[in-house]
């Protein structure tokens, strides 16, 4: 029974928390580099625990290890590399995007806060892929997650933030923000998460966060008229590449293995 909590501790309070700290500190660009990190840092956490073979001299483990850098290595070029922008179509807003201007006082610190959010949300991968060794009823498992980890949050928003004010909610959309939040990118996504880790393993389905980067790319082009960079074309090729160069090594294991 303490497994629970300690699990919902590490898989959604924590990481949220200290993820929206480290926000505070640092800009929302340069936040999503460190959620870029996880495929890399989950990998790693996968072989030394021995739920991943790296088999490196094998055409199946390079072809993994090739596939994750190829995706990581996409995703930072992106954030670091912009080239001539192309204005390849207009934009359905017409307001213009602009950076939040963050006091660099404590850029160490937001550091600090996003690469321990990232760690941790990394580390939820195999041990849920444990968890599901022991307790196959994966989507119970999911729901109990959610729910304690939604208690842990609200009790440490009621020991941080005391003022009423921040609790009041409207018709805005800042209550559309909460519904999304917690239907698709907390409910729908952690069940579905939960599934891809039992049938393919904990590297799996992190191997498709860094199209986060590729697709807020194009919706920001689109609905807030940011430019297409060269660097953003050449570093959402990367990542397709990346991916389909994982998954193809991967698909070379999956015969020898048994599929929960």
């Amino acid at each position: 029974m303490l497994s629970k909590p300690l699990f919902a501790l590490c898989r959604y309070a924590v990481p949220t928390c200290i993820n929206y700290y480290g926000l505070r500190d640092a800009t929302p660009s340069y936040a999503s580099i460190f959620l870029n990190i996880i495929p890399l840092i989950t990998f790693i956490l996968s072989i030394i625990l021995r739920l991943e073979k790296l088999q490196f001299g094998t055409a199946t483990g390079s072809l993994k290890v090739i596939g994750v850098l190829l995706a990581v290595g996409g995703t930072m070029i992106v954030s670091f590399y912009k080239g001539k922008a192309l204005h390849l179509w207009g934009s359905i807003s017409q307001h213009h995007r602009y950076e939040q201007v963050h006091a660099t006082n404590h850029h160490v610190r937001g550091t600090i806060l996003l690469l321990g959010s990232s760690f941790t949300f990394a580390c939820w991968y195999p041990i849920q892929s444990m968890v599901n060794k022991v307790y196959p009823h994966k989507y119970w498992s999911s729901t109990a997650t959610c729910f304690l980890g939604g208690l842990q949050t609200t009790l440490i928003g009621i020991i941080l933030r005391r003022d009423r004010k921040t609790w009041k909610l409207g018709w805005d959309l800042q209550l559309l923000t909460i519904v999304y939040t917690g239907v698709f990118a907390t409910a729908v996504r952690y069940n579905l998460e939960s599934w891809t880790v039992a049938k393919r393993g904990p590297a799996y389905p992190t191997m498709f966060i860094p199209l986060i980067t590729v697709f807020t790319t194009v919706l920001d082009s689109i609905f807030l008229g940011d430019a297409i960079t060269v660097g953003s074309i050449l570093g959402a090729a990367t990542v397709i590449t990346g991916l389909y160069v994982f998954l193809w090594g991967k698909s070379k294991e999956l015969p020898r293995k048994e599929i929960l």
